[in-house]
């Protein structure tokens, strides 16, 4: 096995014609299903554990010893499982989890990690690559998720990424207060800036692709749909599979990809006004240009970036927040 987290401009553009040649998957970019067993003692070679019968027992048995157990039934499942494995070495795989993914703990600390299993010559790995190289990683406006290693198994055309593990969750609580909220949503945007800038288009811009570390910190996942259009003028598409999709696809026309993250991120931005019961008028007003049927009409990253931090600049001076019903929401909002 070898590792790469070196990634440049140029390894993209050499797979930057057949990211928009055609949106059907390949055998490179489909899913992979790694048979875990065979790879653990590489990984762990590596530094990382993968979890096995004991790790998930362990766990169980340190957070959940005198929680009433009508709170943790959907938890349960899952230590039954392990309970009714006999050897405690075996892998344990989390049953909540796609079969490409698997958790880990990093050996030297006990840092808990996910480890994520992706073709070796996918978009994704190269965009992932990319997007962790040091000359682009220390950027402030870089929010991909932090790349621990990338494990290289050539011989059966697969590496695996080790990345750290955040909470499922874009908001570490709800309701959160507002200058945490306004705070997620701008690190959102920056990275969505960000991309655009470094010509990548993310393509499933959603509340489920966003994590946080507790610590005041936002990060994107999940790059399988991304594409990169460097040196690609004028680009345009007529379908994607992201969560978030313009009515443009509806209507069967083609779209400007960067448009098309427009989009979502315009409906990411109302769906946490509504999973943090805030209605906030600032915000309804950034996101209507961002959700015109029309997608050359809609701005970009960039000009959205610069309008959100003048409208919390202005809300700072005279913020007009306040719970709304469902119905006061724009349309998008509700569906």
């Amino acid at each position: 096995m070898s590792s790469s987290s070196e990634w440049d401009r140029d390894s993209l553009s050499s797979n930057a014609s057949s990211s928009v040649s055609s949106f059907d998957d390949d055998e490179v970019n489909a899913r992979v299903a790694p048979d875990w067993t065979t790879h653990r003692h590489f990984i762990e070679l590596r530094g990382f554990r993968l979890d096995t019968v004991r790790d998930v027992k362990d766990y169980y048995q340190r957070h959940y010893v005198g929680v009433e157990c009508q709170r943790v039934d959907g938890y349960l499942s899952g230590y039954s499982r392990a309970c009714a494995g006999r050897d405690d070495n075996a892998l344990c795989k989390d049953a909540g989890l796609r079969e490409n993914l698997f958790r880990a703990t990093r050996c030297r600390d006990g840092v808990k990690v996910m480890v994520k299993a992706m073709h070796i010559r996918s978009r994704e790995i190269n965009i992932v690559r990319y997007l962790s190289a040091p000359s682009v990683r220390c950027d402030p406006m870089n929010h991909c998720i932090p790349i621990l290693d990338i494990i290289d198994a050539p011989q059966d055309d697969i590496s695996f990424v080790v990345m750290e593990e955040w909470s499922p969750h874009l908001f570490a609580e709800i309701p959160c207060c507002r200058r945490q909220f306004l705070r997620a949503l701008e690190q959102c945007i920056e990275h969505v800036v960000f991309m655009h800038r470094h010509q990548l288009v993310h393509f499933d811009i959603s509340l489920h692709n966003f994590l946080t570390d507790y610590k005041g910190n936002y990060a994107c996942i999940d790059y399988e749909l991304s594409r990169s259009y460097n040196g690609i003028p004028d680009p345009h598409i007529c379908f994607s599979r992201g969560t978030e999709l313009p009515p443009e696809f509806e209507r069967g026309q083609s779209s400007d990809p960067y448009k098309v993250d427009i989009w979502a991120l315009g409906i990411l931005i109302l769906r946490a006004c509504k999973l943090a019961d805030y209605h906030i008028p600032e915000l309804v007003h950034l996101t209507r240009p961002m959700l015109s049927d029309n997608p050359d009409k809609r701005p970009s990253a960039a000009s959205v970036l610069k309008e959100f931090r003048r409208l919390v600049s202005s809300m700072e001076k005279g913020p007009a927040v306040y719970a709304s019903p469902r119905s006061e929401l724009p349309r998008a909002t509700c569906q």
